[in-house]
């Protein structure tokens, strides 16, 4: 090849890295990627999403921006905006005491200037709620994002106070005439991608509160969701005092770690598995309910006690726990305590043997099929990272007792000799000839 050649490839070959280098400068320069502490609504993680991925989209209602505006919402957004009708009429009743005498034409003018209220209030806010939705453009929905801010907010809003009869229902409200619509509403409302801020619930919950009212947002939330996880919670609104709450699932997230007692007590990096509770009744480990401050303090004491919480299993308990899992793996610097304790129940719950354990004692109540549940315990946590687990006291309290011999070999004594009724019988019927025949040596030596 000549030198001219040469020369040639070696100025192609130059040209190219120069573009190359270019090309990388302009990305370096682009790359200032980072998580906002305002970030609280994620879309779900891809990896997380594909294992049920009806757990983690709405049914019916679309709350939010990322699923705003799709077609099969376009019968419930009516519903909201009826709501939004409903709300107008009672704060103008209120307001105006005169407004039974109005025309429609007056009462049409009144609650226009009610409306244009509500809409400049929740423009206040607007910038703050925008920078809660990580990965998402809210600015190019320009006045629709104040707009679905407000309709959806409304809506919830007045779903919490018709759920505790703060407001009367009417007869014809598909919400609560249909069952199902309930339902789905208790599903869709948890999601973490069908979520918009608290800030605005707050907002528009103040500024559309009549004075006749006496129950806080924070009151009508937990009693709208009451038996999400038991069927007799304690309501305890004062737990959140000066608490940030971002959003329904944080706030659903928050009501069942500030009342724990155990979980702040118990992490370390790392964690172990737990034995099943099969494996752990047959090391001698007793089982017993305990009315729960929090679902998440099970808790083992030296006498051979594991005392679990009542948990209600429906068709929502998937939903709550994968979607609360999600959220914990998005948040920044999230402790991640719903992940430790889907590990636990994992562990505890190997077969559907292990659940008929807990719902024969009337610990937990399970309205689905052993199959089902014990199916989706076993999966809740695939995929995550844990950096810390919550639980390891727990581990290493019962992994100590179940290397103990006496609690093993009584618990298989009883349960091998002491089961059933002719078992016992024959029990009482050893001793019985053990004692005569002691007894009739005693009287030959005699």
């Amino acid at each position: 090849m000549s030198p001219f050649g040469r020369s040639n490839k070696c100025d192609e070959i130059k040209v190219e890295v120069e573009s190359l280098i270019s090309t990388l400068q302009r990305g370096l320069g682009n790359a200032r990627l980072s998580m906002p502490p305002s970030y609280c609504i994620f879309k779900t993680p891809s990896i997380l999403f594909r294992h049920r991925e009806n757990a983690f989209l709405p049914n019916c209602f679309s709350i939010g921006p990322m699923h705003h505006g799709k077609p099969n919402f376009v019968v419930t957004d009516k519903i909201k905006m009826k709501y939004l009708k409903g709300l107008l009429s009672r704060v103008l009743a209120a307001t105006h005491p005169e407004a039974e005498k109005m025309s429609e034409e007056a009462k049409g003018i009144e609650e226009q200037k009610i409306l244009s209220d509500w809409i400049n209030v929740v423009r206040s806010i607007e910038k703050q709620a925008m920078v809660c939705y990580a990965g998402l453009d809210c600015a190019e929905m320009g006045d629709e994002f104040v707009n679905m801010l407000l309709l959806d907010g409304c809506f919830i809003i007045e779903l919490f106070r018709k759920d505790a009869e703060v407001v009367n229902k009417e007869l014809d409200d598909p919400i609560f005439s249909m069952s199902c619509m309930f339902q789905f509403l208790h599903h869709d409302l948890i999601l973490l991608e069908n979520q918009i801020p608290w800030l605005v619930l707050q907002t528009l919950f103040d500024k559309t509160k009549l004075p006749s009212e006496t129950k806080s947002l924070i009151e009508l939330a937990l009693h709208f969701f009451a038996t999400m996880f038991t069927s007799n919670p304690p309501l305890k609104p004062d737990i959140f005092k000066d608490k940030d709450i971002k959003h329904i699932l944080d706030f659903l997230r928050l009501s069942l770690i500030l009342p724990s007692r155990e979980i702040h007590l118990d992490k370390k990096s790392g964690w172990q598995p737990i034995r099943s509770l099969t494996k752990l009744k047959e090391a001698g480990v007793k089982f017993i309910k305990v009315a729960p401050e929090s679902i998440l303090d099970i808790k083992f004491r030296n006498t051979g006690v594991l005392e679990i919480p009542s948990l209600l299993i429906q068709e929502t308990t998937e939903t709550i726990l994968r979607n609360l899992i999600a959220y914990e793996q998005c948040l920044p610097n999230c402790p991640p305590i719903f992940i430790s304790y889907a590990k636990v129940l994992d562990n505890l719950i190997d077969t559907t043997s292990d659940l008929d354990i807990l719902c024969k004692r009337d610990i937990w109540d399970n309205w689905l099929s052993p199959e089902d549940a014990t199916q989706f315990f076993n999966k809740l946590y695939n995929d995550t990272y844990v950096k810390e687990f919550y639980y390891s006291n727990l581990y290493d309290d019962l992994n100590n007792y179940c290397k103990r011999w006496w609690p093993r070999w009584r618990a298989y004594y009883v349960q091998n000799y002491f089961s059933k009724p002719w078992a016992i019988a024959a029990q009482i019927y050893a001793v019985i000839m053990f004692v005569f025949t002691l007894w009739q040596t005693y009287i030959k030596k005699g």
